[in-house]
């Protein structure tokens, strides 16, 4: 099946562009679409609506302006919201797949675990999803994008969504686009800068990384924990435990995504219209660890380029100054080793010594931690 029709032109030459109005508007009523697959009432194959004639491109301010889901969006003072499903919202394995330390869940009467024998899996829903939900509606206009089937995509919507009242027919699965391992916000009605992302894997973003909050993954199961090599460690499920309700993930991002709208919607722009939110996520990421200037130790590998270290680059994004040299401006040392001349420099000249861990929480939940809670232990 051709999929052209996906990537919209960025621009109409002016001359010819009557001429483009009238033949989208005939080939509309001529051709209508018999696909079955709609999102929002708009073909995600052919780009038809059933009421209208196709989109014109919305890369632009003028388009925009003309583009119905756009002023809807603005008019309510509201933002489009991307949800993945799997280790982002919830948890779901087949329950062939269950551990013998896991079989007491077949059983198991919680209120957030659901087992869905016509489609063979069990499903675990991560702790405050349904507040952030209902608060995240308030803002956003909520969208689920998955990469499983359509089935499974309708089931967990029904399972996060009883009722029907945040995703409505918004509702994206690997059956609707038609590459595979990648995901792409060109199969939705609106423009990049109005869209942010809530996914656990970065890389099937790499043409939206500035709309991406990247979540901490979620694994209760344990065989969720193996396939991404958490292998030293034992899941939430076997523990008998699970994520903190007022201070897990999503409350944490929640409290994110709130401060991202008031940035967009009340900062007393004169014309929204030109506002990204996509700079909105980069100010506010930047602002995590602004005026703090770090230095690594025995944390990369030796002869390794320390500025191409993922860890670096975390601290980067959030405002952080790093640098290689220990001075007097530095304000922390992130060392596993406390036996390093750079972490007794810091010990003796009271800077702090922190644990990797310290950025790595930072960069997941958009807020400094205490440095007391990431101290490196004597080995």
């Amino acid at each position: 099946m051709s999929t052209q029709i996906l990537s919209y032109p960025t621009a109409i030459n002016n001359n010819n562009h009557g001429e483009r109005i009238k033949r989208l508007k005939t080939d509309h009523i001529n051709h209508p679409c018999l696909h079955i697959n709609r999102f929002n009432n708009w073909c995600i194959w052919c780009g038809k609506t059933l009421d209208e004639p196709m989109y014109l491109p919305h890369n632009n301010v003028n388009s925009q302006l003309h583009n119905p889901e756009v002023n809807s969006l603005l008019n309510q003072k509201k933002l489009y919201l991307v949800l993945d499903l799997d280790h982002t919202l919830l948890n779901s394995i087949r329950l062939a797949n269950l551990g013998m330390n896991e079989e007491y869940l077949k059983d198991q009467t919680i209120s957030s675990l659901f087992r869905l024998n016509k489609i063979g899996i069990i499903t675990k829903l991560r702790p405050f999803v349904y507040r952030f939900l209902q608060e995240a509606n308030r803002m956003f206009e909520l969208c689920i994008y998955t990469m499983g089937n359509r089935t499974y995509a309708l089931e967990m919507a029904k399972l996060l969504d009883p009722e029907n009242e945040y995703f409505k027919s918004r509702i994206i699965s690997k059956d609707d686009y038609p590459e595979r391992n990648k995901k792409g916000l060109d199969v939705l009605k609106i423009p990049e800068s109005l869209a942010v992302v809530l996914d656990d894997t970065e890389a099937v973003w790499q043409e939206h990384k500035e709309n991406l909050i990247l979540m901490d993954k979620y694994c209760y199961f344990s065989s969720s924990c193996r396939s991404f090599g958490y292998n030293n460690c034992k899941s939430l499920s076997q523990l008998k435990e699970d994520e903190d309700e007022c201070d897990g993930a999503l409350a944490n991002i929640l409290r994110v995504l709130t401060r991202i709208h008031h940035e967009f919607y009340d900062n007393n722009c004169a014309n929204i219209v030109v506002r990204d939110v996509r700079q909105v996520l980069k100010t506010t990421k930047q602002e995590v660890l602004r005026g703090c200037k770090i230095v690594f130790s025995r944390v990369f590998p030796r002869n390794y380029d320390a500025a191409n270290h993922c860890l670096w680059k975390m601290a980067e994004e959030m405002g952080a100054i790093c640098s290689n040299e220990i001075n007097s401006c530095v304000t922390h040392v992130v060392s596993v080793d406390v036996g390093t001349e750079k972490s007794r420099w810091a010990i003796r000249e009271g800077k702090f010594l922190v644990h990797p861990r310290w950025i790595v929480a930072a960069y997941y939940l958009w807020r400094r931690h205490s440095e007391d809670k990431f101290p490196v232990k004597v080995a």
